[in-house]
């Protein structure tokens, strides 16, 4: 009987470990669709980095938000809607990992991943990764094109 109610209690931990996670990158998308810096900004840790399309684009919390808020204080965001999304844990729950596909209606399907750090019951993004994926048909031509930006403007990857 104890080894039922201990089953019982730990998936009923992970369900609402898993349901504060998806909220919390819900919120995480909805805020930046509508330009909420605020709000959008005390989803991620203070050590947070965030990566995005661009090879350069590796930005720690604070450089990040200094990108971002003077678009969404100019009214201006963006919006990723999630189509589908996985979300895992460590066996503590204080870790969560996840992978999810976005739907942007400008530049088609994305994919996202990222951890998370729950600290006194509150979940935190330590590390987001917005990437556009390319089919393996498209990528020998797709990396012959950025090598010829790259070598043309002299912007080198890291």
């Amino acid at each position: 009987m104890k080894f039922i109610i201990s089953l019982f209690i730990i998936v009923n931990i992970n369900k609402s470990d898993k349901e504060m996670v998806n909220q919390l990158l819900d919120k995480l998308h909805y805020y930046a669709s509508i330009a909420d810096g605020e709000n959008y900004f005390k989803l991620f840790d203070d050590s947070s980095v965030f990566f995005g399309t661009d090879a350069k684009e590796r930005w720690s919390k604070s450089e990040f938000k200094d990108y971002a808020l003077e678009r969404f204080n100019g009214g201006t965001g963006w919006t990723y809607k999630p189509l589908y999304r996985n979300i895992y844990f460590n066996k503590n729950t204080n870790t969560a990992w996840f992978d999810e596909e976005l739907e942007n209606k400008k530049y088609g399907i994305f994919r996202g991943t990222g951890v998370l750090e729950k600290n006194n019951n509150k979940w935190l993004i330590k590390q987001y990764n917005l990437l556009l994926p390319i089919p393996n048909d498209l990528l020998l031509d797709y990396s012959k094109e950025i090598i010829k930006y790259l070598e043309k403007n002299k912007k080198w990857l890291l």
